[in-house]
Formats: structure tokens, sequence, C-alpha cells
């Protein structure tokens, strides 16, 4: 028999839309002559509809829309994941249906609970193991969460299963796929059964779904393998109970797979939102280059607008550099100079600067220039309805060094979860596909051009030393005395984590950005704006 893997691009609440992909995948794979089509965790209603599952008309929609998908399965067994409501309990389960009927609906024993969601919220679990057949094998179905509890891949063992279905909706993260590997290894090695698991694909908010569908063998060794970031149908033959090895591909590398995670998740949070386009803000520097280059490749120069706006501290070489930038990639460019809206804005501040002068005045006009762009950039978005890109990274949101409603001001923060040592990696790696970043933008010590010969290495430590003690302590967890015998010295240490914490103000104010590690500033940061500790 063969089972096709269905690894689509679900929206959260577009029931009639995600009806329509899993009908199509069943088309598909009719066609190839599968036996079994098996889609992502909670398919139907889009990972994840978040707290529309605690509203009664989402949760009946999706059972209509249940039943009306049900009714047009025919000649495949189809297994579909969707929220399932008994006795004003909801469930994340997992229906099997075939031939226009439900034959069974399983429930999701293990919730998942983690700084990312938490499954308690909306369901409460279920308590049967799951088994079902389709020709000559009875499959035992759980989701990827459910192959942590050895006793209930037991159960399943026991119950006469000879293959695991495994259903998921897991995110990106740097590291995802090799905990994949080994979580699904160690479910195999307990239970003796090859395994076939499913993800799904796509853009959701902050989170991007990166696919990577793979299966493994009775002796855990890797027999097919999807690619990521990309829908497709993928097919696995079954004889005796055995996998019959496939293709194996090898996925991208880090650095290519978080140029393609942006890429998806600003693709789907632009289209699935219908915004007509991007702006991006250029400042002829490395970070609102790769801003640029990753919403070309991901939307068609068409769609993206560039907008330089000098000034009296900007550099020749930086407007120079933006122009050929907006060049090489064909996007349409403006200049709008702000040193005439400064020059007024400073003499309408003269009186009240002299009468109170701190915060510094130099920090003041800093800030009041990017203030200026931010006005400008979100005055050409409500006229066009295109939405503002904004261009700080990992580095920068950490430690605050950026200005509310001046640079932070925009709709998605593409590379906010991108440490400024990865962007330049990231450049590097773009421009090995097609040159399109001038070399001197990667080549000038990078600066915010907001006074004479400033650069950001005037406020801050060394990017390598400063995304490092980053990564420490906001990735890792690691305390201010670890991070230190990590021979970095104890002053900059304390100086980096005083500043993390003293602008989280800030982050509670800024654009969602896509998530690419394991701890990013988004909803896997909690912390509150108001604390003493640790002094």
């Amino acid at each position: 028999m063969k089972i096709a893997l269905a690894q689509i691009n679900c929206t959260a609440g577009d029931l009639d839309g995600n009806t329509y992909k899993i009908l199509d995948a069943c088309r598909q794979a009719k066609a190839a002559d599968a036996d079994l089509i098996i889609t992502p965790e909670m398919a139907l209603c889009g990972h994840s509809p978040e707290d529309w599952l605690l509203r009664n008309e989402f949760v009946q929609a999706c059972h209509q829309i249940l039943t009306t998908l049900a009714a047009q399965v025919q000649g495949i067994t189809l297994a579909v994941g969707h929220p399932y409501r008994v006795d004003n309990h909801l469930f994340n389960a997992v229906s099997i249906i075939r031939d226009g009927h439900i034959l069974t609906t399983c429930c999701k024993q293990h919730l998942f609970s983690s700084r990312l969601q938490d499954e308690h919220r909306y369901f409460i679990p279920g308590n049967q193991p799951c088994t079902f057949a389709c020709g000559e094998t009875l499959f035992g179905l759980i989701t990827f969460s459910d192959c942590r509890n050895q006793a209930r891949l037991q159960s399943l063992h026991s119950a006469g299963a000879r293959v695991l279905l495994v259903m998921d909706s897991a995110p990106y993260t740097i590291d995802a796929q090799a905990e994949r590997y080994r979580q699904l290894r160690e479910a195999v090695a307990q239970t003796g059964l090859p395994a076939v698991y499913i993800n799904l694909v796509g853009g959701q908010d902050e989170l991007v779904f990166d696919g990577a569908s793979f299966a493994m063998n009775a002796d855990g060794n890797l027999v097919h393998q999807l690619p990521g970031f990309q829908e497709t149908l993928g097919l696995i033959e079954i004889r005796n109970h055995r996998l019959i090895p496939g293709q194996c591909p090898p996925l991208p590398g880090e650095i290519e797979s978080i140029y393609q995670a942006l890429c998806l998740g600003l693709r789907d949070f632009i289209l699935k939102n219908r915004f007509p386009g991007v702006l991006v803000g250029l400042s002829g520097g490395v970070d609102s280059a790769l801003v640029l280059a990753i919403a070309v490749d991901a939307l068609g120069a068409e769609r993206v607008r560039t907008v330089m706006m000098p000034s009296p501290y900007t550099a020749n070489i930086s407007i120079e550099d933006a122009q050929t930038m907006a060049n090489n990639l064909g996007v349409r460019h403006i200049e709008i100079p702000i040193a005439a809206l400064f020059d007024q804005f400073r003499q309408s501040l003269h009186t009240g600067l002299q009468a109170d002068p701190a915060p510094s005045p130099s920090t003041t006009m800093e800030n009041l220039q990017a203030r200026i762009r931010g006005t400008l950039l979100m005055a050409l978005s409500n006229q066009t309805g295109m939405l503002v890109l904004t261009t700080s990274n990992k580095s920068e949101t950490a430690v605050g060094y950026s200005t509310l409603y001046g640079d932070m001001a925009g709709g998605f923060s593409l590379l906010k979860d991108v440490s400024k040592t990865r962007v330049y990696r990231l450049c590097h790696y773009r421009n090995q596909i097609s040159a399109i970043i001038p070399e001197r933008i990667l080549q000038r010590p990078p600066s915010a051009e907001l006074r004479p010969n400033q650069t950001d290495q005037d406020s801050l430590p060394p990017y390598d030393v400063l995304d490092a003690i980053i990564e420490a302590y906001v990735e890792n967890d690691l305390s201010a005395a670890e991070i230190v015998a990590m021979n970095y010295p104890e002053e900059t240490v304390r100086r980096v984590l005083h500043m993390i914490h003293s602008c989280e103000y800030k982050r509670w104010q800024a654009a969602p950005g896509i998530r690419i590690t394991r701890r990013d500033f988004g909803r896997s940061w909690q912390f509150p704006l108001t604390c003493r500790f640790p002094g």
C-alpha cells in the first residue's frame, strides 16, 4: 500500500481554504494510487487559532466543515486533525475518514506546554490509544508530543499496531529537525515499529512551520525525507509492514534554512493578511540591505518599495549604496531628505531643551531623527496600504539600541530574532546566490549615522562579544556568573544583562517578528516591566 504525506500550508481560521487544500491533496493522492493520506496536526482549522478555540461559534464551524469534508472523501482513507468537543470538553483530535464516513476520532493524550504555547488553556487530554486499519495494516496514530510517553507508545504496540503515524505542527527553530529525529528514533526503539512523521509548512504570525516531514524504518534509519519550507505531497510505500526506502535529499544548512524561514514567514504574513506589499526604510547599512533582499525574494520586486531619508549626518556612500541596492533588485526607490524637518524640530524644541537639559541633547537629537523617519514611513504606509518592515536585529532588540516610534515603527520586524553576527552571515549567503548587496555595506563599521563619526561600538560591546552574551543569557538561560566563567569580562556581562532588562518596556511595544531560535523576544520571553531582581 501507499501512504501520502500531505505537507500543506494551512491558515489559522481559514476553514474553507484549508478544506480545499486537504481535498486537493486527497485528489492528488488518489491519482498516485495512495490508500491513505495523512495531514498535519490541526490541519482543518490551522495551527493555531488560539483563543478562537474558546468561542462556541468557531468550534461549531469546525464541526460543520468537518462534516462537509467527510462527505467528499471517497476512495481513500484520510487522517485529519481538528478541534473536537464532547460534553463541553474540547480535545485536540484526529478523525479517520473514508467513503463519506468518520470511522473514528482520536484525542491527543499529552498536551504540549512550553514557553511558546500552552495547550491546557484550550484542551483536555484524551485517555485512549488510537489504532485503525487500512488495507492489511494496523496503524498506531499519535501526535508528536505523545511520542515522549513510553506508556502510550507501548499501548499502541500492545494493541497490534505495525506502523506509527505521527502528526505534528511544529515550528521551525535552528535545531528543531535534529530534535525531531532524536525523538522519533527513541519512539522507534521503544516499539520496534517504523514511523511516518508529517509536519505543517507555512508562516503563522511569528512562527514558521518548516515541514521537513520524514519516515524511519524499524531500525531508526531515515528512509524518506520531504523538503523543508515548501508544500509537497510525499508518497511512501509499505510492503509487509516495512517502509520501502525512497528519496532522502539533504535539508539545507543552518544559514540557508534561516534565510528560507525568513522568506516563507514574511511571504505568508503579507499574503495571508492581504497586504499589497511592504515598505523598507533603507539606510545604506547591512540590516536594511538584508531586509530588502529577503523582501524581494519572498514577495517579488513589484510588492516592495524603498525609501532613503538622509539626515545631515548621513554619509554620501550610504545614499549611493542604498540606491545601488534598490537598482540591483529592481524596486521602486525614493529619497526624502529630513534635514529641513530636523531643523524645524530642533528650533521648536530649543526652549524646552534649555530649560530641562536631561536627557542629553545629543541623545534627544539622535532619537528625533529616527522618529522623523518613522513618521514619514508610517505616512507612506497609510497612503499605500503597504506594511512597514522594521530593520532592527536581535542584538539591538535585546539591549534597546533602537528608538521607540522611530526605527521601531512598523508592522513586522523581520530580523527580530536574528543576531547582528547572523545578519552578516545571511548577507554573505545571499551574495553567493547573486551579488546584490554592495561589498562596501558589508565592510563598513556598522553605524546608525545619527551624529558625526558614529559607530555602533561607541555604545555597545563588539557584536561578536555582545551576541555571545545574549545567546548565553537569553537562549541558554545561563546566569551572569556562568557567562563570566566563559571568559567574558564581568563588567561587560553585567552591563549587557542590565541593558537587556532595562529596556523591557520597549520590547512590549515592538512589532511582531519571525522566531528562529529556541528563545526569541516574543511569546517565549515574558518578564515583568517592574522588577528589582537581581538588583
